[in-house]
């Protein structure tokens, strides 16, 4: 089936209108490529890339959410072959009452296998399992003259790199074999805390996340003064059988989550405002405990907030938001504290904001994880919005760090170049394979990939 429609990124900024081919099979891909147009093809899976990724204005998109199928599983050495369209949703329902669980998920379950390779997903374990590449053993990539080529990190190493995190500008992931996370239950074993401001998280933080597999922070981004920064920190391991109550033990792999409501309409004028913010950030603050140990909480809940309501980005009206998401090596921890001040400044309203500890990235060339500290904001679009996050960006380079391709919809190309000092090695790989250039998208033409 063939389309002609206008597409955003999951901020609902900069749409661009292009003909989506909507493949059932491989042969159906393949005749796409073939059809493509001047414009090239690029390719999508559910729209969760914050920005222009997965969009072509005025060429070709392919959504490859139609070849969802799992291929095989192997419980005994815990992996899974699966087509590129298989949701982590997917895999999640298929596997838990296996025993197997999804070594790395983002904030939604709503991302392909697809999507997560093309743009390196990470989770709150990256300090302790890295990447979702970490967890690939192999993937058959359709290239642009209609050949499929088996890579893996050990196997075609340099073409493998190149397409973890390359934004699906490599070649079409037809399949991917992943290792997966053993586990007892489908629950988390959690512990909170409130911090009192950004200071003490961070010390807290670097104190004691290595003890945890998981671990994340909510950070107020209105509190002033000396609360500037104050935060929830939640972390936390996978649940052990014994671990449950009796209640819990004769279903503890059990995973069968509602499905949620949705916002129906782009409210005409925005929801997220400073007042609604401001409510929401002292509610959950102080509905927060001060400490709390060995709470249990669902896979769902702890990993998945995002899914609680469908198309949620509505809410913000139609100018839509911004993921503004940067690392910075962990002795630059002080750019984080000058974000949080222009923002205060400038009275920016930041909806949601998230940091997290990063550990050691991946060989990839266009690999947004390193060491240090990561900071995610949810920004609705108001007027001077870009000129302070162009700020944002001269802070982030100037102290070695860089922006996450898969959340960006408006960097400058040189300021992206310096970022990704790889990004010359990663050309060299794609002109090898794709030399006139097949897979394109709004985001290759605003950076010159």
């Amino acid at each position: 089936m063939t389309t002609r429609q206008s597409l955003t990124g999951w901020g609902r900024t900069a749409p661009s209108v292009a003909r989506v081919v909507h493949p059932r099979n491989v042969d159906d891909v393949v005749a796409a490529l073939g059809e493509r147009g001047e414009r090239g093809v690029a390719l999508r899976g559910l729209g969760r890339s914050y920005g222009d990724a997965a969009q072509n204005a005025g060429g070709t998109v392919v959504s490859l959410v139609g070849l969802d199928r799992v291929l095989s599983v192997d419980v005994e050495h815990a992996v899974v072959t699966v087509q590129a369209g298989v949701t982590l949703e997917h895999l999640l329902r298929a596997l838990l009452p296996l025993g197997l669980f999804v070594p790395v998920t983002p904030g939604t379950r709503q991302v392909t296998v697809g999507g997560a390779i093309a743009a390196d997903i990470h989770g709150k374990d990256h300090h302790v399992r890295g990447s979702f590449s970490r967890h690939v053993e192999g993937l058959d990539l359709l290239l642009a003259d209609g050949s499929v080529r088996h890579v893996g990190p050990h196997e075609d190493a340099d073409l493998f790199w190149a397409t973890v995190g390359g934004m699906g500008l490599t070649g079409v992931i037809l399949r991917a074999t992943l290792r997966m996370m053993p586990v007892e239950t489908s629950w988390v074993v959690v512990d909170s805390e409130r911090a009192a401001n950004l200071e003490d998280l961070m010390v807290r933080m670097t104190d004691d996340d290595e003890r945890y597999t998981y671990s994340v922070a909510w950070v107020d981004c209105l509190a002033r003064g000396a609360s500037m920064g104050r935060s929830v920190l939640t972390r936390g391991w996978p649940a052990r059988r014994d671990q449950l109550p009796a209640r819990l033990q004769d279903r503890a792999l059990g995973f069968g989550p509602r499905r949620a409501p949705a916002v129906p309409v782009t409210v005409p004028t925005p929801l997220v405002n400073r007042a609604s913010v401001r409510a929401l950030n002292e509610t959950w603050y102080h509905k927060a405990p001060a400490r709390r140990r060995r709470a249990l909480q669902g896979i769902g809940p702890f990993f998945h907030p995002l899914d609680v309501v469908q198309s949620w980005p509505r809410l913000y009206g139609p100018r839509g938001f911004v993921q503004y998401q940067f690392v910075v090596p962990f002795e630059r921890h002080a750019v984080v504290r000058h974000v949080l001040e222009l923002l205060h400044r400038e009275r920016v309203v930041v909806s949601l904001a998230v940091l997290k500890r990063f550990g050691e990235g991946s060989p990839a060339p266009l690999s947004f994880p390193a060491p240090g500290w990561t900071l995610a904001l949810d920004l609705p679009v108001v007027p001077g919005l870009a000129t302070l996050l162009d700020r944002f960006d001269d802070l982030v380079l100037g102290a070695g760090g860089r922006l996450y391709l898969a959340k960006d919809s408006r960097v400058a190309p040189g300021t992206f170049e310096r970022m990704y000092p790889d990004v010359d090695r990663w050309r060299q790989v794609r002109r090898q394979v794709d030399p006139d250039g097949v897979f394109a998208s709004d985001l290759s033409r605003r950076l010159g990939l």
